[in-house]
């Protein structure tokens, strides 16, 4: 098989390289919940290299699988661009606004119970880790969700290729508690609708870089 762009995922592969990128993520966020959302979990420097040093081993051997399959790693990876990175600022900000709104929602007590914010809190990692960690984990996650997922199963309509990026989304990200499980999901629609209307990946890469900077730098 060759590197073809157009190359149409079966449920089988699909299946194993979700399981590869975010299946240990998700056992993780599953016994999370099982445990009452722990809090006494942080971010810090070993934390943050732990974690990336766990998505470049997945990753690399999700996209050897993805290649033997004969993908085009080149089209599944983004193209940085500084437009791309304005599209992305512009995106990011349209997320947050929207999940503010949202939050909201909630009471004032609710909001600040929740066990992502317990979390944050009380991480301090170094800025060099914070921006390391922030540009991996928006290329991971965006590259296997959108560039993969969602650009896959495009023939099988906007609902379900967006449904399936949101929910493997939510999934890893249970951890967070009702309200940034809400948030992630809106996040994930605003993000994934973009590609879906552009089919270009490096905004929303970009705009989940900078999300998570804001979100691990507490600014």
């Amino acid at each position: 098989m060759t590197a073809d762009s157009k190359i149409i995922p079966t449920v089988g592969e699909a299946c194993l390289i979700v399981a590869i990128c975010f299946g240990w993520f998700m056992l993780a966020s599953i016994d999370a919940v099982v445990r009452g959302f722990p809090t006494v979990a942080s971010f810090s420097d070993s934390s943050l290299s732990g974690l990336m040093a766990v998505e470049c081993f997945f990753g690399a051997i999700a996209l050897a699988v993805l290649h033997l399959r004969g993908y085009s790693i080149k089209e599944l990876l983004p193209k940085p661009t500084w437009r791309g990175c304005l599209a992305g600022t512009l995106l990011c900000a349209v997320a947050l606004c929207a999940c503010w709104l949202v939050e909201q929602l909630f009471s004032q007590s609710q909001r600040e119970a929740q066990p992502i914010l317990a979390i944050l809190e009380n991480a301090r990692p170094t800025l060099v880790l914070i921006l390391a960690l922030s540009l991996l984990n928006g290329l991971y996650e965006e590259t296997f969700l959108l560039g993969y997922l969602i650009r896959g199963f495009s023939a099988a309509g906007a609902s379900f290729a967006l449904g399936l990026n949101v929910l493997v989304r939510l999934l890893y990200h249970l951890y967070q508690g009702p309200m940034g499980a809400v948030s992630v999901v809106i996040f994930g629609l605003v993000v994934g609708y973009y590609y879906w209307r552009t089919r270009v990946l490096w905004p929303s890469v970009f705009a989940h870089m900078l999300a998570d900077v804001l979100g691990l730098a507490h600014l």
